[in-house]
C-alpha cells in the first residue's frame, strides 16, 4: 500500500493538466442553454400545434395527455434526438437507492425484407416495464416478484445524454405502490399548489396556479483519481475511516472564497458547459471553507425540475471530473476535523402572476400576504418539526450535523430580529375584532413598515437548520449526497396541510362576522404564539441551546435510527394519508428502506475498517517496530548494556507506544467484528439500526484513535495510507 500512495503521489499530472484539459468555453453560455433539452423552443419546433398545447396543458394544469398526442410527442422526440446523433432512449427514473437510474433500449427496429427503421411509438414513451426485483421496495413485494412501471413525466424535460435520449419517469410496483422519490413529490407539489392557490384568493383572485420553487446548493470535495484509488475506505465507504489530522486545515480560513486552482477551474468550466446543454441554469461557483471544498449553485426553479436537474448534477459531475483526473466526493463528511458538506435546498412559493409569496412588498396588503405564508410556513415546521428531521437523516449525514458549522439536529427556525419584532407586535394583536387605533397601528406601523427587501435585514445564520434568507426558507440540514426530493417532499407535504387548516380556520372565523383581515390577524396571532419555541436567534451549537430546546420540548433526534422512529408517529402517518402523498403501507416500507440502507453502511464501514487495521495498519507498524528493534540490538552491540539503555531510551519508547497500540487495535478489531455480527443477526429493522448505531459505530472511535497515533510514529516511507494532507492539499 505504502508503494501504491507513492506512486499515486508520482503520477500527479503536475505538468501536463493545463494543457490537456484545457477547456475553451464560447463567448457566451447563454448559446448553449438546453441545446440537449427537449425544451418548451425546441417543442414548439418539432410538435403540431396540437401536440404543444397539450404539453403545456399537462405541464401548467396537469391535464393527461391522450394517447394519440402521446404517438405525435414520440415521433418528435425521436427525431430532434436523432438529429443530434441519438441511437437509444431510456425512462430515466430516481428509485429508493439514493442514485438514478436506466435502462436503454435502441430505435432500431427490424422490418420484413431483411430491413430496418428507426422507430419509437407513443405507448413506449409512456410506459416501459423495467426488472424491478433488485430495487430497494421494504417488503411491498416479494423477490420474485419483480414487475415494476416507469412512466413518463412531461411536466420535466427529455435530455440527451451521449447517444441517448433520458425521459424523466416516475417509478411504482405492479400494485402500484411508489418506489421512488418524483412520485411522491409530485402529489406533494399538487396538494400544496391547491392549498396556496386557495389561501390566495384572500390576497389575489387572479392567482390560478401556485408553484414551490427550489434553489438547491451543491457542496463537494475534489480529490485526485490516484490518491482517491491509493486509500480503500474512500473507494468502499465514500470516507476516511482513518487518518491524523494535518497541522494545517482550516484554521486559516484562506480557502473559503479564495483563488480557485487552475486545475479545478478547468472541470468547473467544463462541467458548467455540460449543465446549460443540459438546461441546469448554474450561476454560481466558488472555493468552501475547508481544503479542496467547492460549491455550485443554480438560479431557483420549479421543485419537480429543480430535483431532476440535482440528481442529473451529480451524475454529470463526476463524468467531468473523471475527465480532469479527479474524483468527487458527495458524502457529507469524508474527513474528520473540517466541514463537511451540505445540499442547502432554498424553497419558496410563486404564483402565476409572476409573485414571490415570500417576498414583502410595497404596501400592508402585500406585506399581510407575505405574513400569511410566512407564519404558516413557520407553524408547519413547528407542528411537524420530527419529520422533516426524517426526511434529511442518514448514516453519512450524521458525521455532519452539530459539527464544524454544520447545523444541529435540532429542527428550530431563524428569521431574524427585524421579524422577530413584526411576530412579537402580532402577537399582542387584540382577540376578536380589531378597533380602528389597532387597524391603523398594525397596518401602519407593524405590517406596513416591513422593508420590500429583506436580504440586508436578515443575517444568515450557519448554525439554523431551517433559517429565513430575505424571499426564501433555506434548509441548511439537508446533506449533500441526498435526493433533495425527500426533503422537499416532507416541506411541501407539511405546507400544504398547514395552509388548508389556515383556510378552514380564517373561513370559519369570517362565517362568525370578523372582517378578512381581522380574521387572518387573529389566526396568525394565536400561530405566533404556538410556535414561539420553535424561534430560535443564537448559536445553535451551544450547550446551553440544548438545554433550553430541550425545556421548550423540541426534540434532539442526533441520530438517524432516533429520526427514523419518530417517522412511524401516527400523526405523520395520518398527514401523509390525509394528504394523499403516501398509504401507511408505503411509510411502512420506505421507513423499512431507510433503516436497512443505514445498517448496511455501518456494517460496510466495519468490515472495511477491520481490513485496513488488520492489513494495512497493523503489518505496517510491526514492519518499523522491526527496524527499531534491529536498531536497538546494533545499539547494544556496539555500545554494551550500560551505555545503549540511554542511546536507545526513545527508539525503545517507540516500540512500546507501538506494541500498546497494535494491541489496542488489535483487541478493537476483534470487538468489532463480534458487534458486528451480532447486530446483523438481529431481524428487526429498527432494533438492528439502533444496535449498529450503539454498539458498533461506537468502537470505530478506539480503533482510529490508535491508528492515528501509530500514523505520527512511523516511518512516513511505511506508512500504507495516502495522508490527510496530502488529499486536502494536493491541487
Amino acid at each position: 500500500m505504502s508503494t501504491l500512495r507513492f506512486k499515486a503521489l508520482e503520477t500527479l499530472p503536475f505538468k501536463d493538466f493545463r494543457r490537456d484539459n484545457f477547456v475553451e468555453v464560447p463567448v457566451k453560455l447563454s448559446e448553449l442553454f438546453c441545446q440537449n433539452v427537449f425544451s418548451e423552443e425546441t417543442m414548439r419546433e418539432y410538435l403540431t400545434k396540437e401536440a404543444f398545447n397539450s404539453i403545456m396543458d399537462a405541464v401548467k394544469k396537469g391535464t393527461k395527455i391522450q394517447r394519440h398526442i402521446a404517438d405525435q410527442v414520440a415521433v418528435a422526440m425521436k427525431d430532434w434526438a436523432m438529429s443530434k446523433g441519438v441511437t437509444h432512449y431510456t425512462h430515466w427514473f430516481q428509485p429508493l437507492t439514493g442514485s438514478t437510474a436506466e435502462k436503454h433500449d435502441s430505435f432500431f427496429t427490424p422490418i420484413e425484407g431483411g430491413r430496418a427503421i428507426e422507430r419509437f411509438s407513443g405507448n413506449l414513451l409512456i410506459q416501459q416495464e423495467p426488472d424491478a426485483s433488485s430495487f430497494p421496495n421494504g417488503g411491498i413485494r416479494n423477490t420474485f416478484e419483480a414487475r415494476g412501471y416507469t412512466a413518463w413525466d412531461p411536466t420535466s424535460p427529455a435530455f440527451i445524454m451521449g447517444t441517448t435520449l433520458c425521459i424523466p419517469s416516475i417509478f411504482i410496483s405492479y400494485t402500484g405502490e411508489t418506489l421512488d422519490y418524483k412520485a411522491p413529490l409530485l402529489r406533494a407539489l399538487n396538494a400544496v399548489d391547491e392549498a396556496a392557490t386557495n389561501v390566495m384568493q384572500y390576497f389575489d383572485k387572479n392567482v390560478t396556479k401556485v408553484t414551490p420553487t427550489l434553489g438547491w446548493e451543491q457542496e463537494y470535495f475534489l480529490v485526485d483519481s490516484a490518491l482517491y484509488q491509493s486509500r480503500p475506505d474512500l473507494v468502499l465507504t465514500g470516507k476516511t475511516l482513518l487518518g491524523h489530522s494535518p497541522a494545517k486545515g482550516q484554521q486559516l480560513d484562506d480557502h473559503y472564497f479564495g483563488s480557485i486552482p487552475t486545475r479545478v477551474m478547468n472541470f468547473m468550466m467544463e462541467l458548467e458547459i455540460e449543465c446549460m446543454k443540459l438546461g441546469i441554469p448554474v450561476t454560481t461557483r466558488h472555493n468552501e471553507v475547508a481544503p479542496n471544498q467547492f460549491e455550485l449553485a443554480p438560479m431557483f426553479e420549479e421543485v419537480n425540475v429543480a430535483v431532476d436537474h440535482n440528481s442529473l448534477l451529480m451524475d454529470v459531475m463526476a463524468r467531468v471530473a473523471h475527465r480532469h483526473h479527479f474524483h468527487i466526493l458527495f458524502h457529507e463528511k469524508p474527513f474528520a476535523g473540517v466541514n463537511g458538506s451540505g445540499k442547502h435546498n432554498n424553497w419558496s412559493l410563486a404564483t402565476d402572476t409572476g409573485e414571490n409569496l415570500l417576498s414583502p412588498g410595497k404596501n400592508p396588503k402585500k406585506n399581510l400576504q407575505f405574513l400569511t405564508f410566512f407564519v404558516n410556513t413557520i407553524k408547519a415546521v413547528h407542528e411537524y418539526a420530527d419529520l422533516l428531521r426524517a426526511s434529511i437523516a442518514s448514516a453519512s449525514n450524521d458525521h455532519r450535523l452539530g459539527a464544524n458549522e454544520a447545523p444541529p439536529a435540532i429542527i428550530s427556525v431563524f428569521i431574524g430580529s427585524q421579524l422577530f419584532r413584526v411576530l412579537e407586535e402580532l402577537e399582542k394583536v387584540t382577540e376578536g375584532k380589531l378597533s380602528p387605533d389597532e387597524k391603523t397601528d398594525l397596518k401602519l406601523n407593524v405590517v406596513g413598515k416591513i422593508p420590500e427587501i429583506l436580504l440586508d435585514n436578515t443575517d444568515r445564520n450557519r448554525t439554523s437548520p431551517f433559517a429565513f434568507t430575505g424571499n426564501k426558507f433555506e434548509i441548511r440540514a439537508v446533506g449533500s449526497s441526498a435526493n433533495c426530493a425527500e426533503s422537499m417532499t416532507v416541506m411541501n407535504t407539511i405546507a400544504a396541510k398547514q395552509l388548508r387548516d389556515f383556510k378552514k380556520e380564517v373561513d370559519a372565523l369570517i362565517e362568525k362576522g370578523l372582517k378578512k383581515d381581522e380574521a387572518i390577524f387573529n389566526i396568525l396571532r394565536e400561530y405566533i404564539k404556538q410556535c414561539k419555541n420553535i424561534m430560535f436567534e443564537g448559536d445553535g451549537y451551544s450547550d446551553d441551546w440544548a438545554k433550553e430546546a430541550e425545556k421548550r420540548g423540541l426534540n434532539n433526534l442526533k441520530t438517524t435510527p432516533e429520526a427514523l422512529k419518530q417517522e412511524m408517529d401516527e400523526k405523520f402517518l395520518s398527514l401523509y394519508e390525509e394528504m394523499g402523498i403516501f398509504t401507511h403501507r408505503e411509510v411502512e416500507a420506505r421507513n423499512e428502506i431507510k433503516l436497512e440502507k443505514y445498517s448496511t453502511v455501518i456494517d460496510i464501514e466495519a468490515r472495511v475498517l477491520s481490513d485496513i487495521a488488520r492489513n494495512h495498519i497493523i503489518p505496517s507498524a510491526l514492519n518499523y517496530q522491526n527496524r527499531l528493534i534491529e536498531n536497538v540490538k546494533g545499539l547494544k552491540e556496539i555500545f554494551g548494556d550500560n551505555e545503549f539503555k540511554s542511546l536507545a531510551k526513545e527508539q525503545m519508547s517507540l516500540i512500546t507506544s507501538i506494541s500498546e497500540n497494535v494491541s489496542k487495535i488489535k483487541l478493537g478489531v476483534e470487538d468489532l467484528i463480534q458487534a458486528r455480527e451480532e447486530a446483523k443477526a438481529v431481524s428487526e429493522s429498527q432494533k438492528q439500526a439502533e444496535d449498529y448505531c450503539n454498539k458498533v459505530k461506537p468502537l470505530f472511535d478506539d480503533i482510529r484513535e490508535a491508528s492515528d497515533a501509530l500514523e505520527m510514529m512511523v516511518d512516513d516511507e511505511l506508512w500504507p495510507m495516502t495522508k490527510y494532507r496530502e488529499m486536502l492539499f494536493t491541487k
